[in-house]
């Protein structure tokens, strides 16, 4: 049997029994005399029954010390309404001694209230058991639904996590994409002024040799003028002793 550790009931707002010790041998009960028939106790059926429903609702506690199994069952006694103020009352300073937050999701605040509705079911059972039963139906289902929002709280934490993992390497690539391009233009800069510079040159050294041409162009043809001056002066010298 697996230990488990005593209830104490300064840990846990739910009114338990004393711990009883498990005999592996109970004790024979002495038999009634033949005659005697057994009568019936309603009292004692009722509360075997609302005792049956507390065991199921809030099943009984079990250890082993020193090799003794101990047992510490939920109280059956009912509840006054001092006891209802005292719950109020224990429920506020454990609150406030195990400093449990007001908002968000809070495992000390949640502990606390599901002993403060499990004492509440405790309560309620002992004076009806039907209704004891049906808000151990309310408190499993709370439960449920309670697992179920942290179950879609991590799954959107995880989510959210793998999302930012993702922008963050889309973001690395998009920054080596970005220092690639601007290498590139770089590169296309260089390009296009060497590319000015080489068509400056062209130009210049253009523009150069169309002066050296025209300048060569116009020396010829002052050297053509001056020899078709020199040509019409002879002629015009052979024409005019003959006349």
């Amino acid at each position: 049997m697996a230990e488990r550790a005593p209830v104490s009931t300064e840990d846990t707002l739910v009114r338990y029994d004393n711990p009883v010790l498990v005999t592996k041998q109970p004790e024979k009960i002495s038999s009634p005399p033949t005659g005697a028939l057994a009568q019936p106790c309603i009292p004692t059926e009722a509360k075997r029954e609302t005792e049956e429903i507390l065991n199921a609702i809030l099943p009984p506690k079990e250890w082993e010390e020193d090799g003794q199994i101990w047992t510490q069952k939920i109280s059956s006694t009912p509840a006054t309404r001092l006891d209802v103020i005292n719950l109020q009352e224990m429920l506020d300073t454990r609150l406030q001694q195990r400093q449990a937050r007001e908002t968000g999701i809070c495992p000390v605040r949640r502990q606390l209230y599901t002993q403060c509705f499990d004492e509440l079911i405790r309560q309620v059972t002992i004076n009806c058991g039907e209704r004891g039963l049906l808000l151990l139906r309310v408190r499993d289902e709370a439960r449920i639904t309670m697992e179920a929002y942290q179950t879609l709280y991590c799954s959107s934490i995880a989510f959210g996590m793998r999302k930012a993992l993702q922008s963050e390497q889309g973001k690395s690539d998009l920054m080596d994409q970005v220092a690639k391009l601007e290498a590139e233009r770089s590169a296309l800069e260089k390009q296009c002024t060497e590319l000015k510079q080489k068509t400056e040159q062209l130009e210049r050294r253009a523009a150069e040799l169309r002066a050296a041409e025209e300048k060569r162009h116009q020396e010829e043809l002052l050297a053509l003028k001056k020899t078709n001056a020199q040509l019409k002066a002879q002629l015009e010298g052979i024409i005019a002793p003959k006349k």
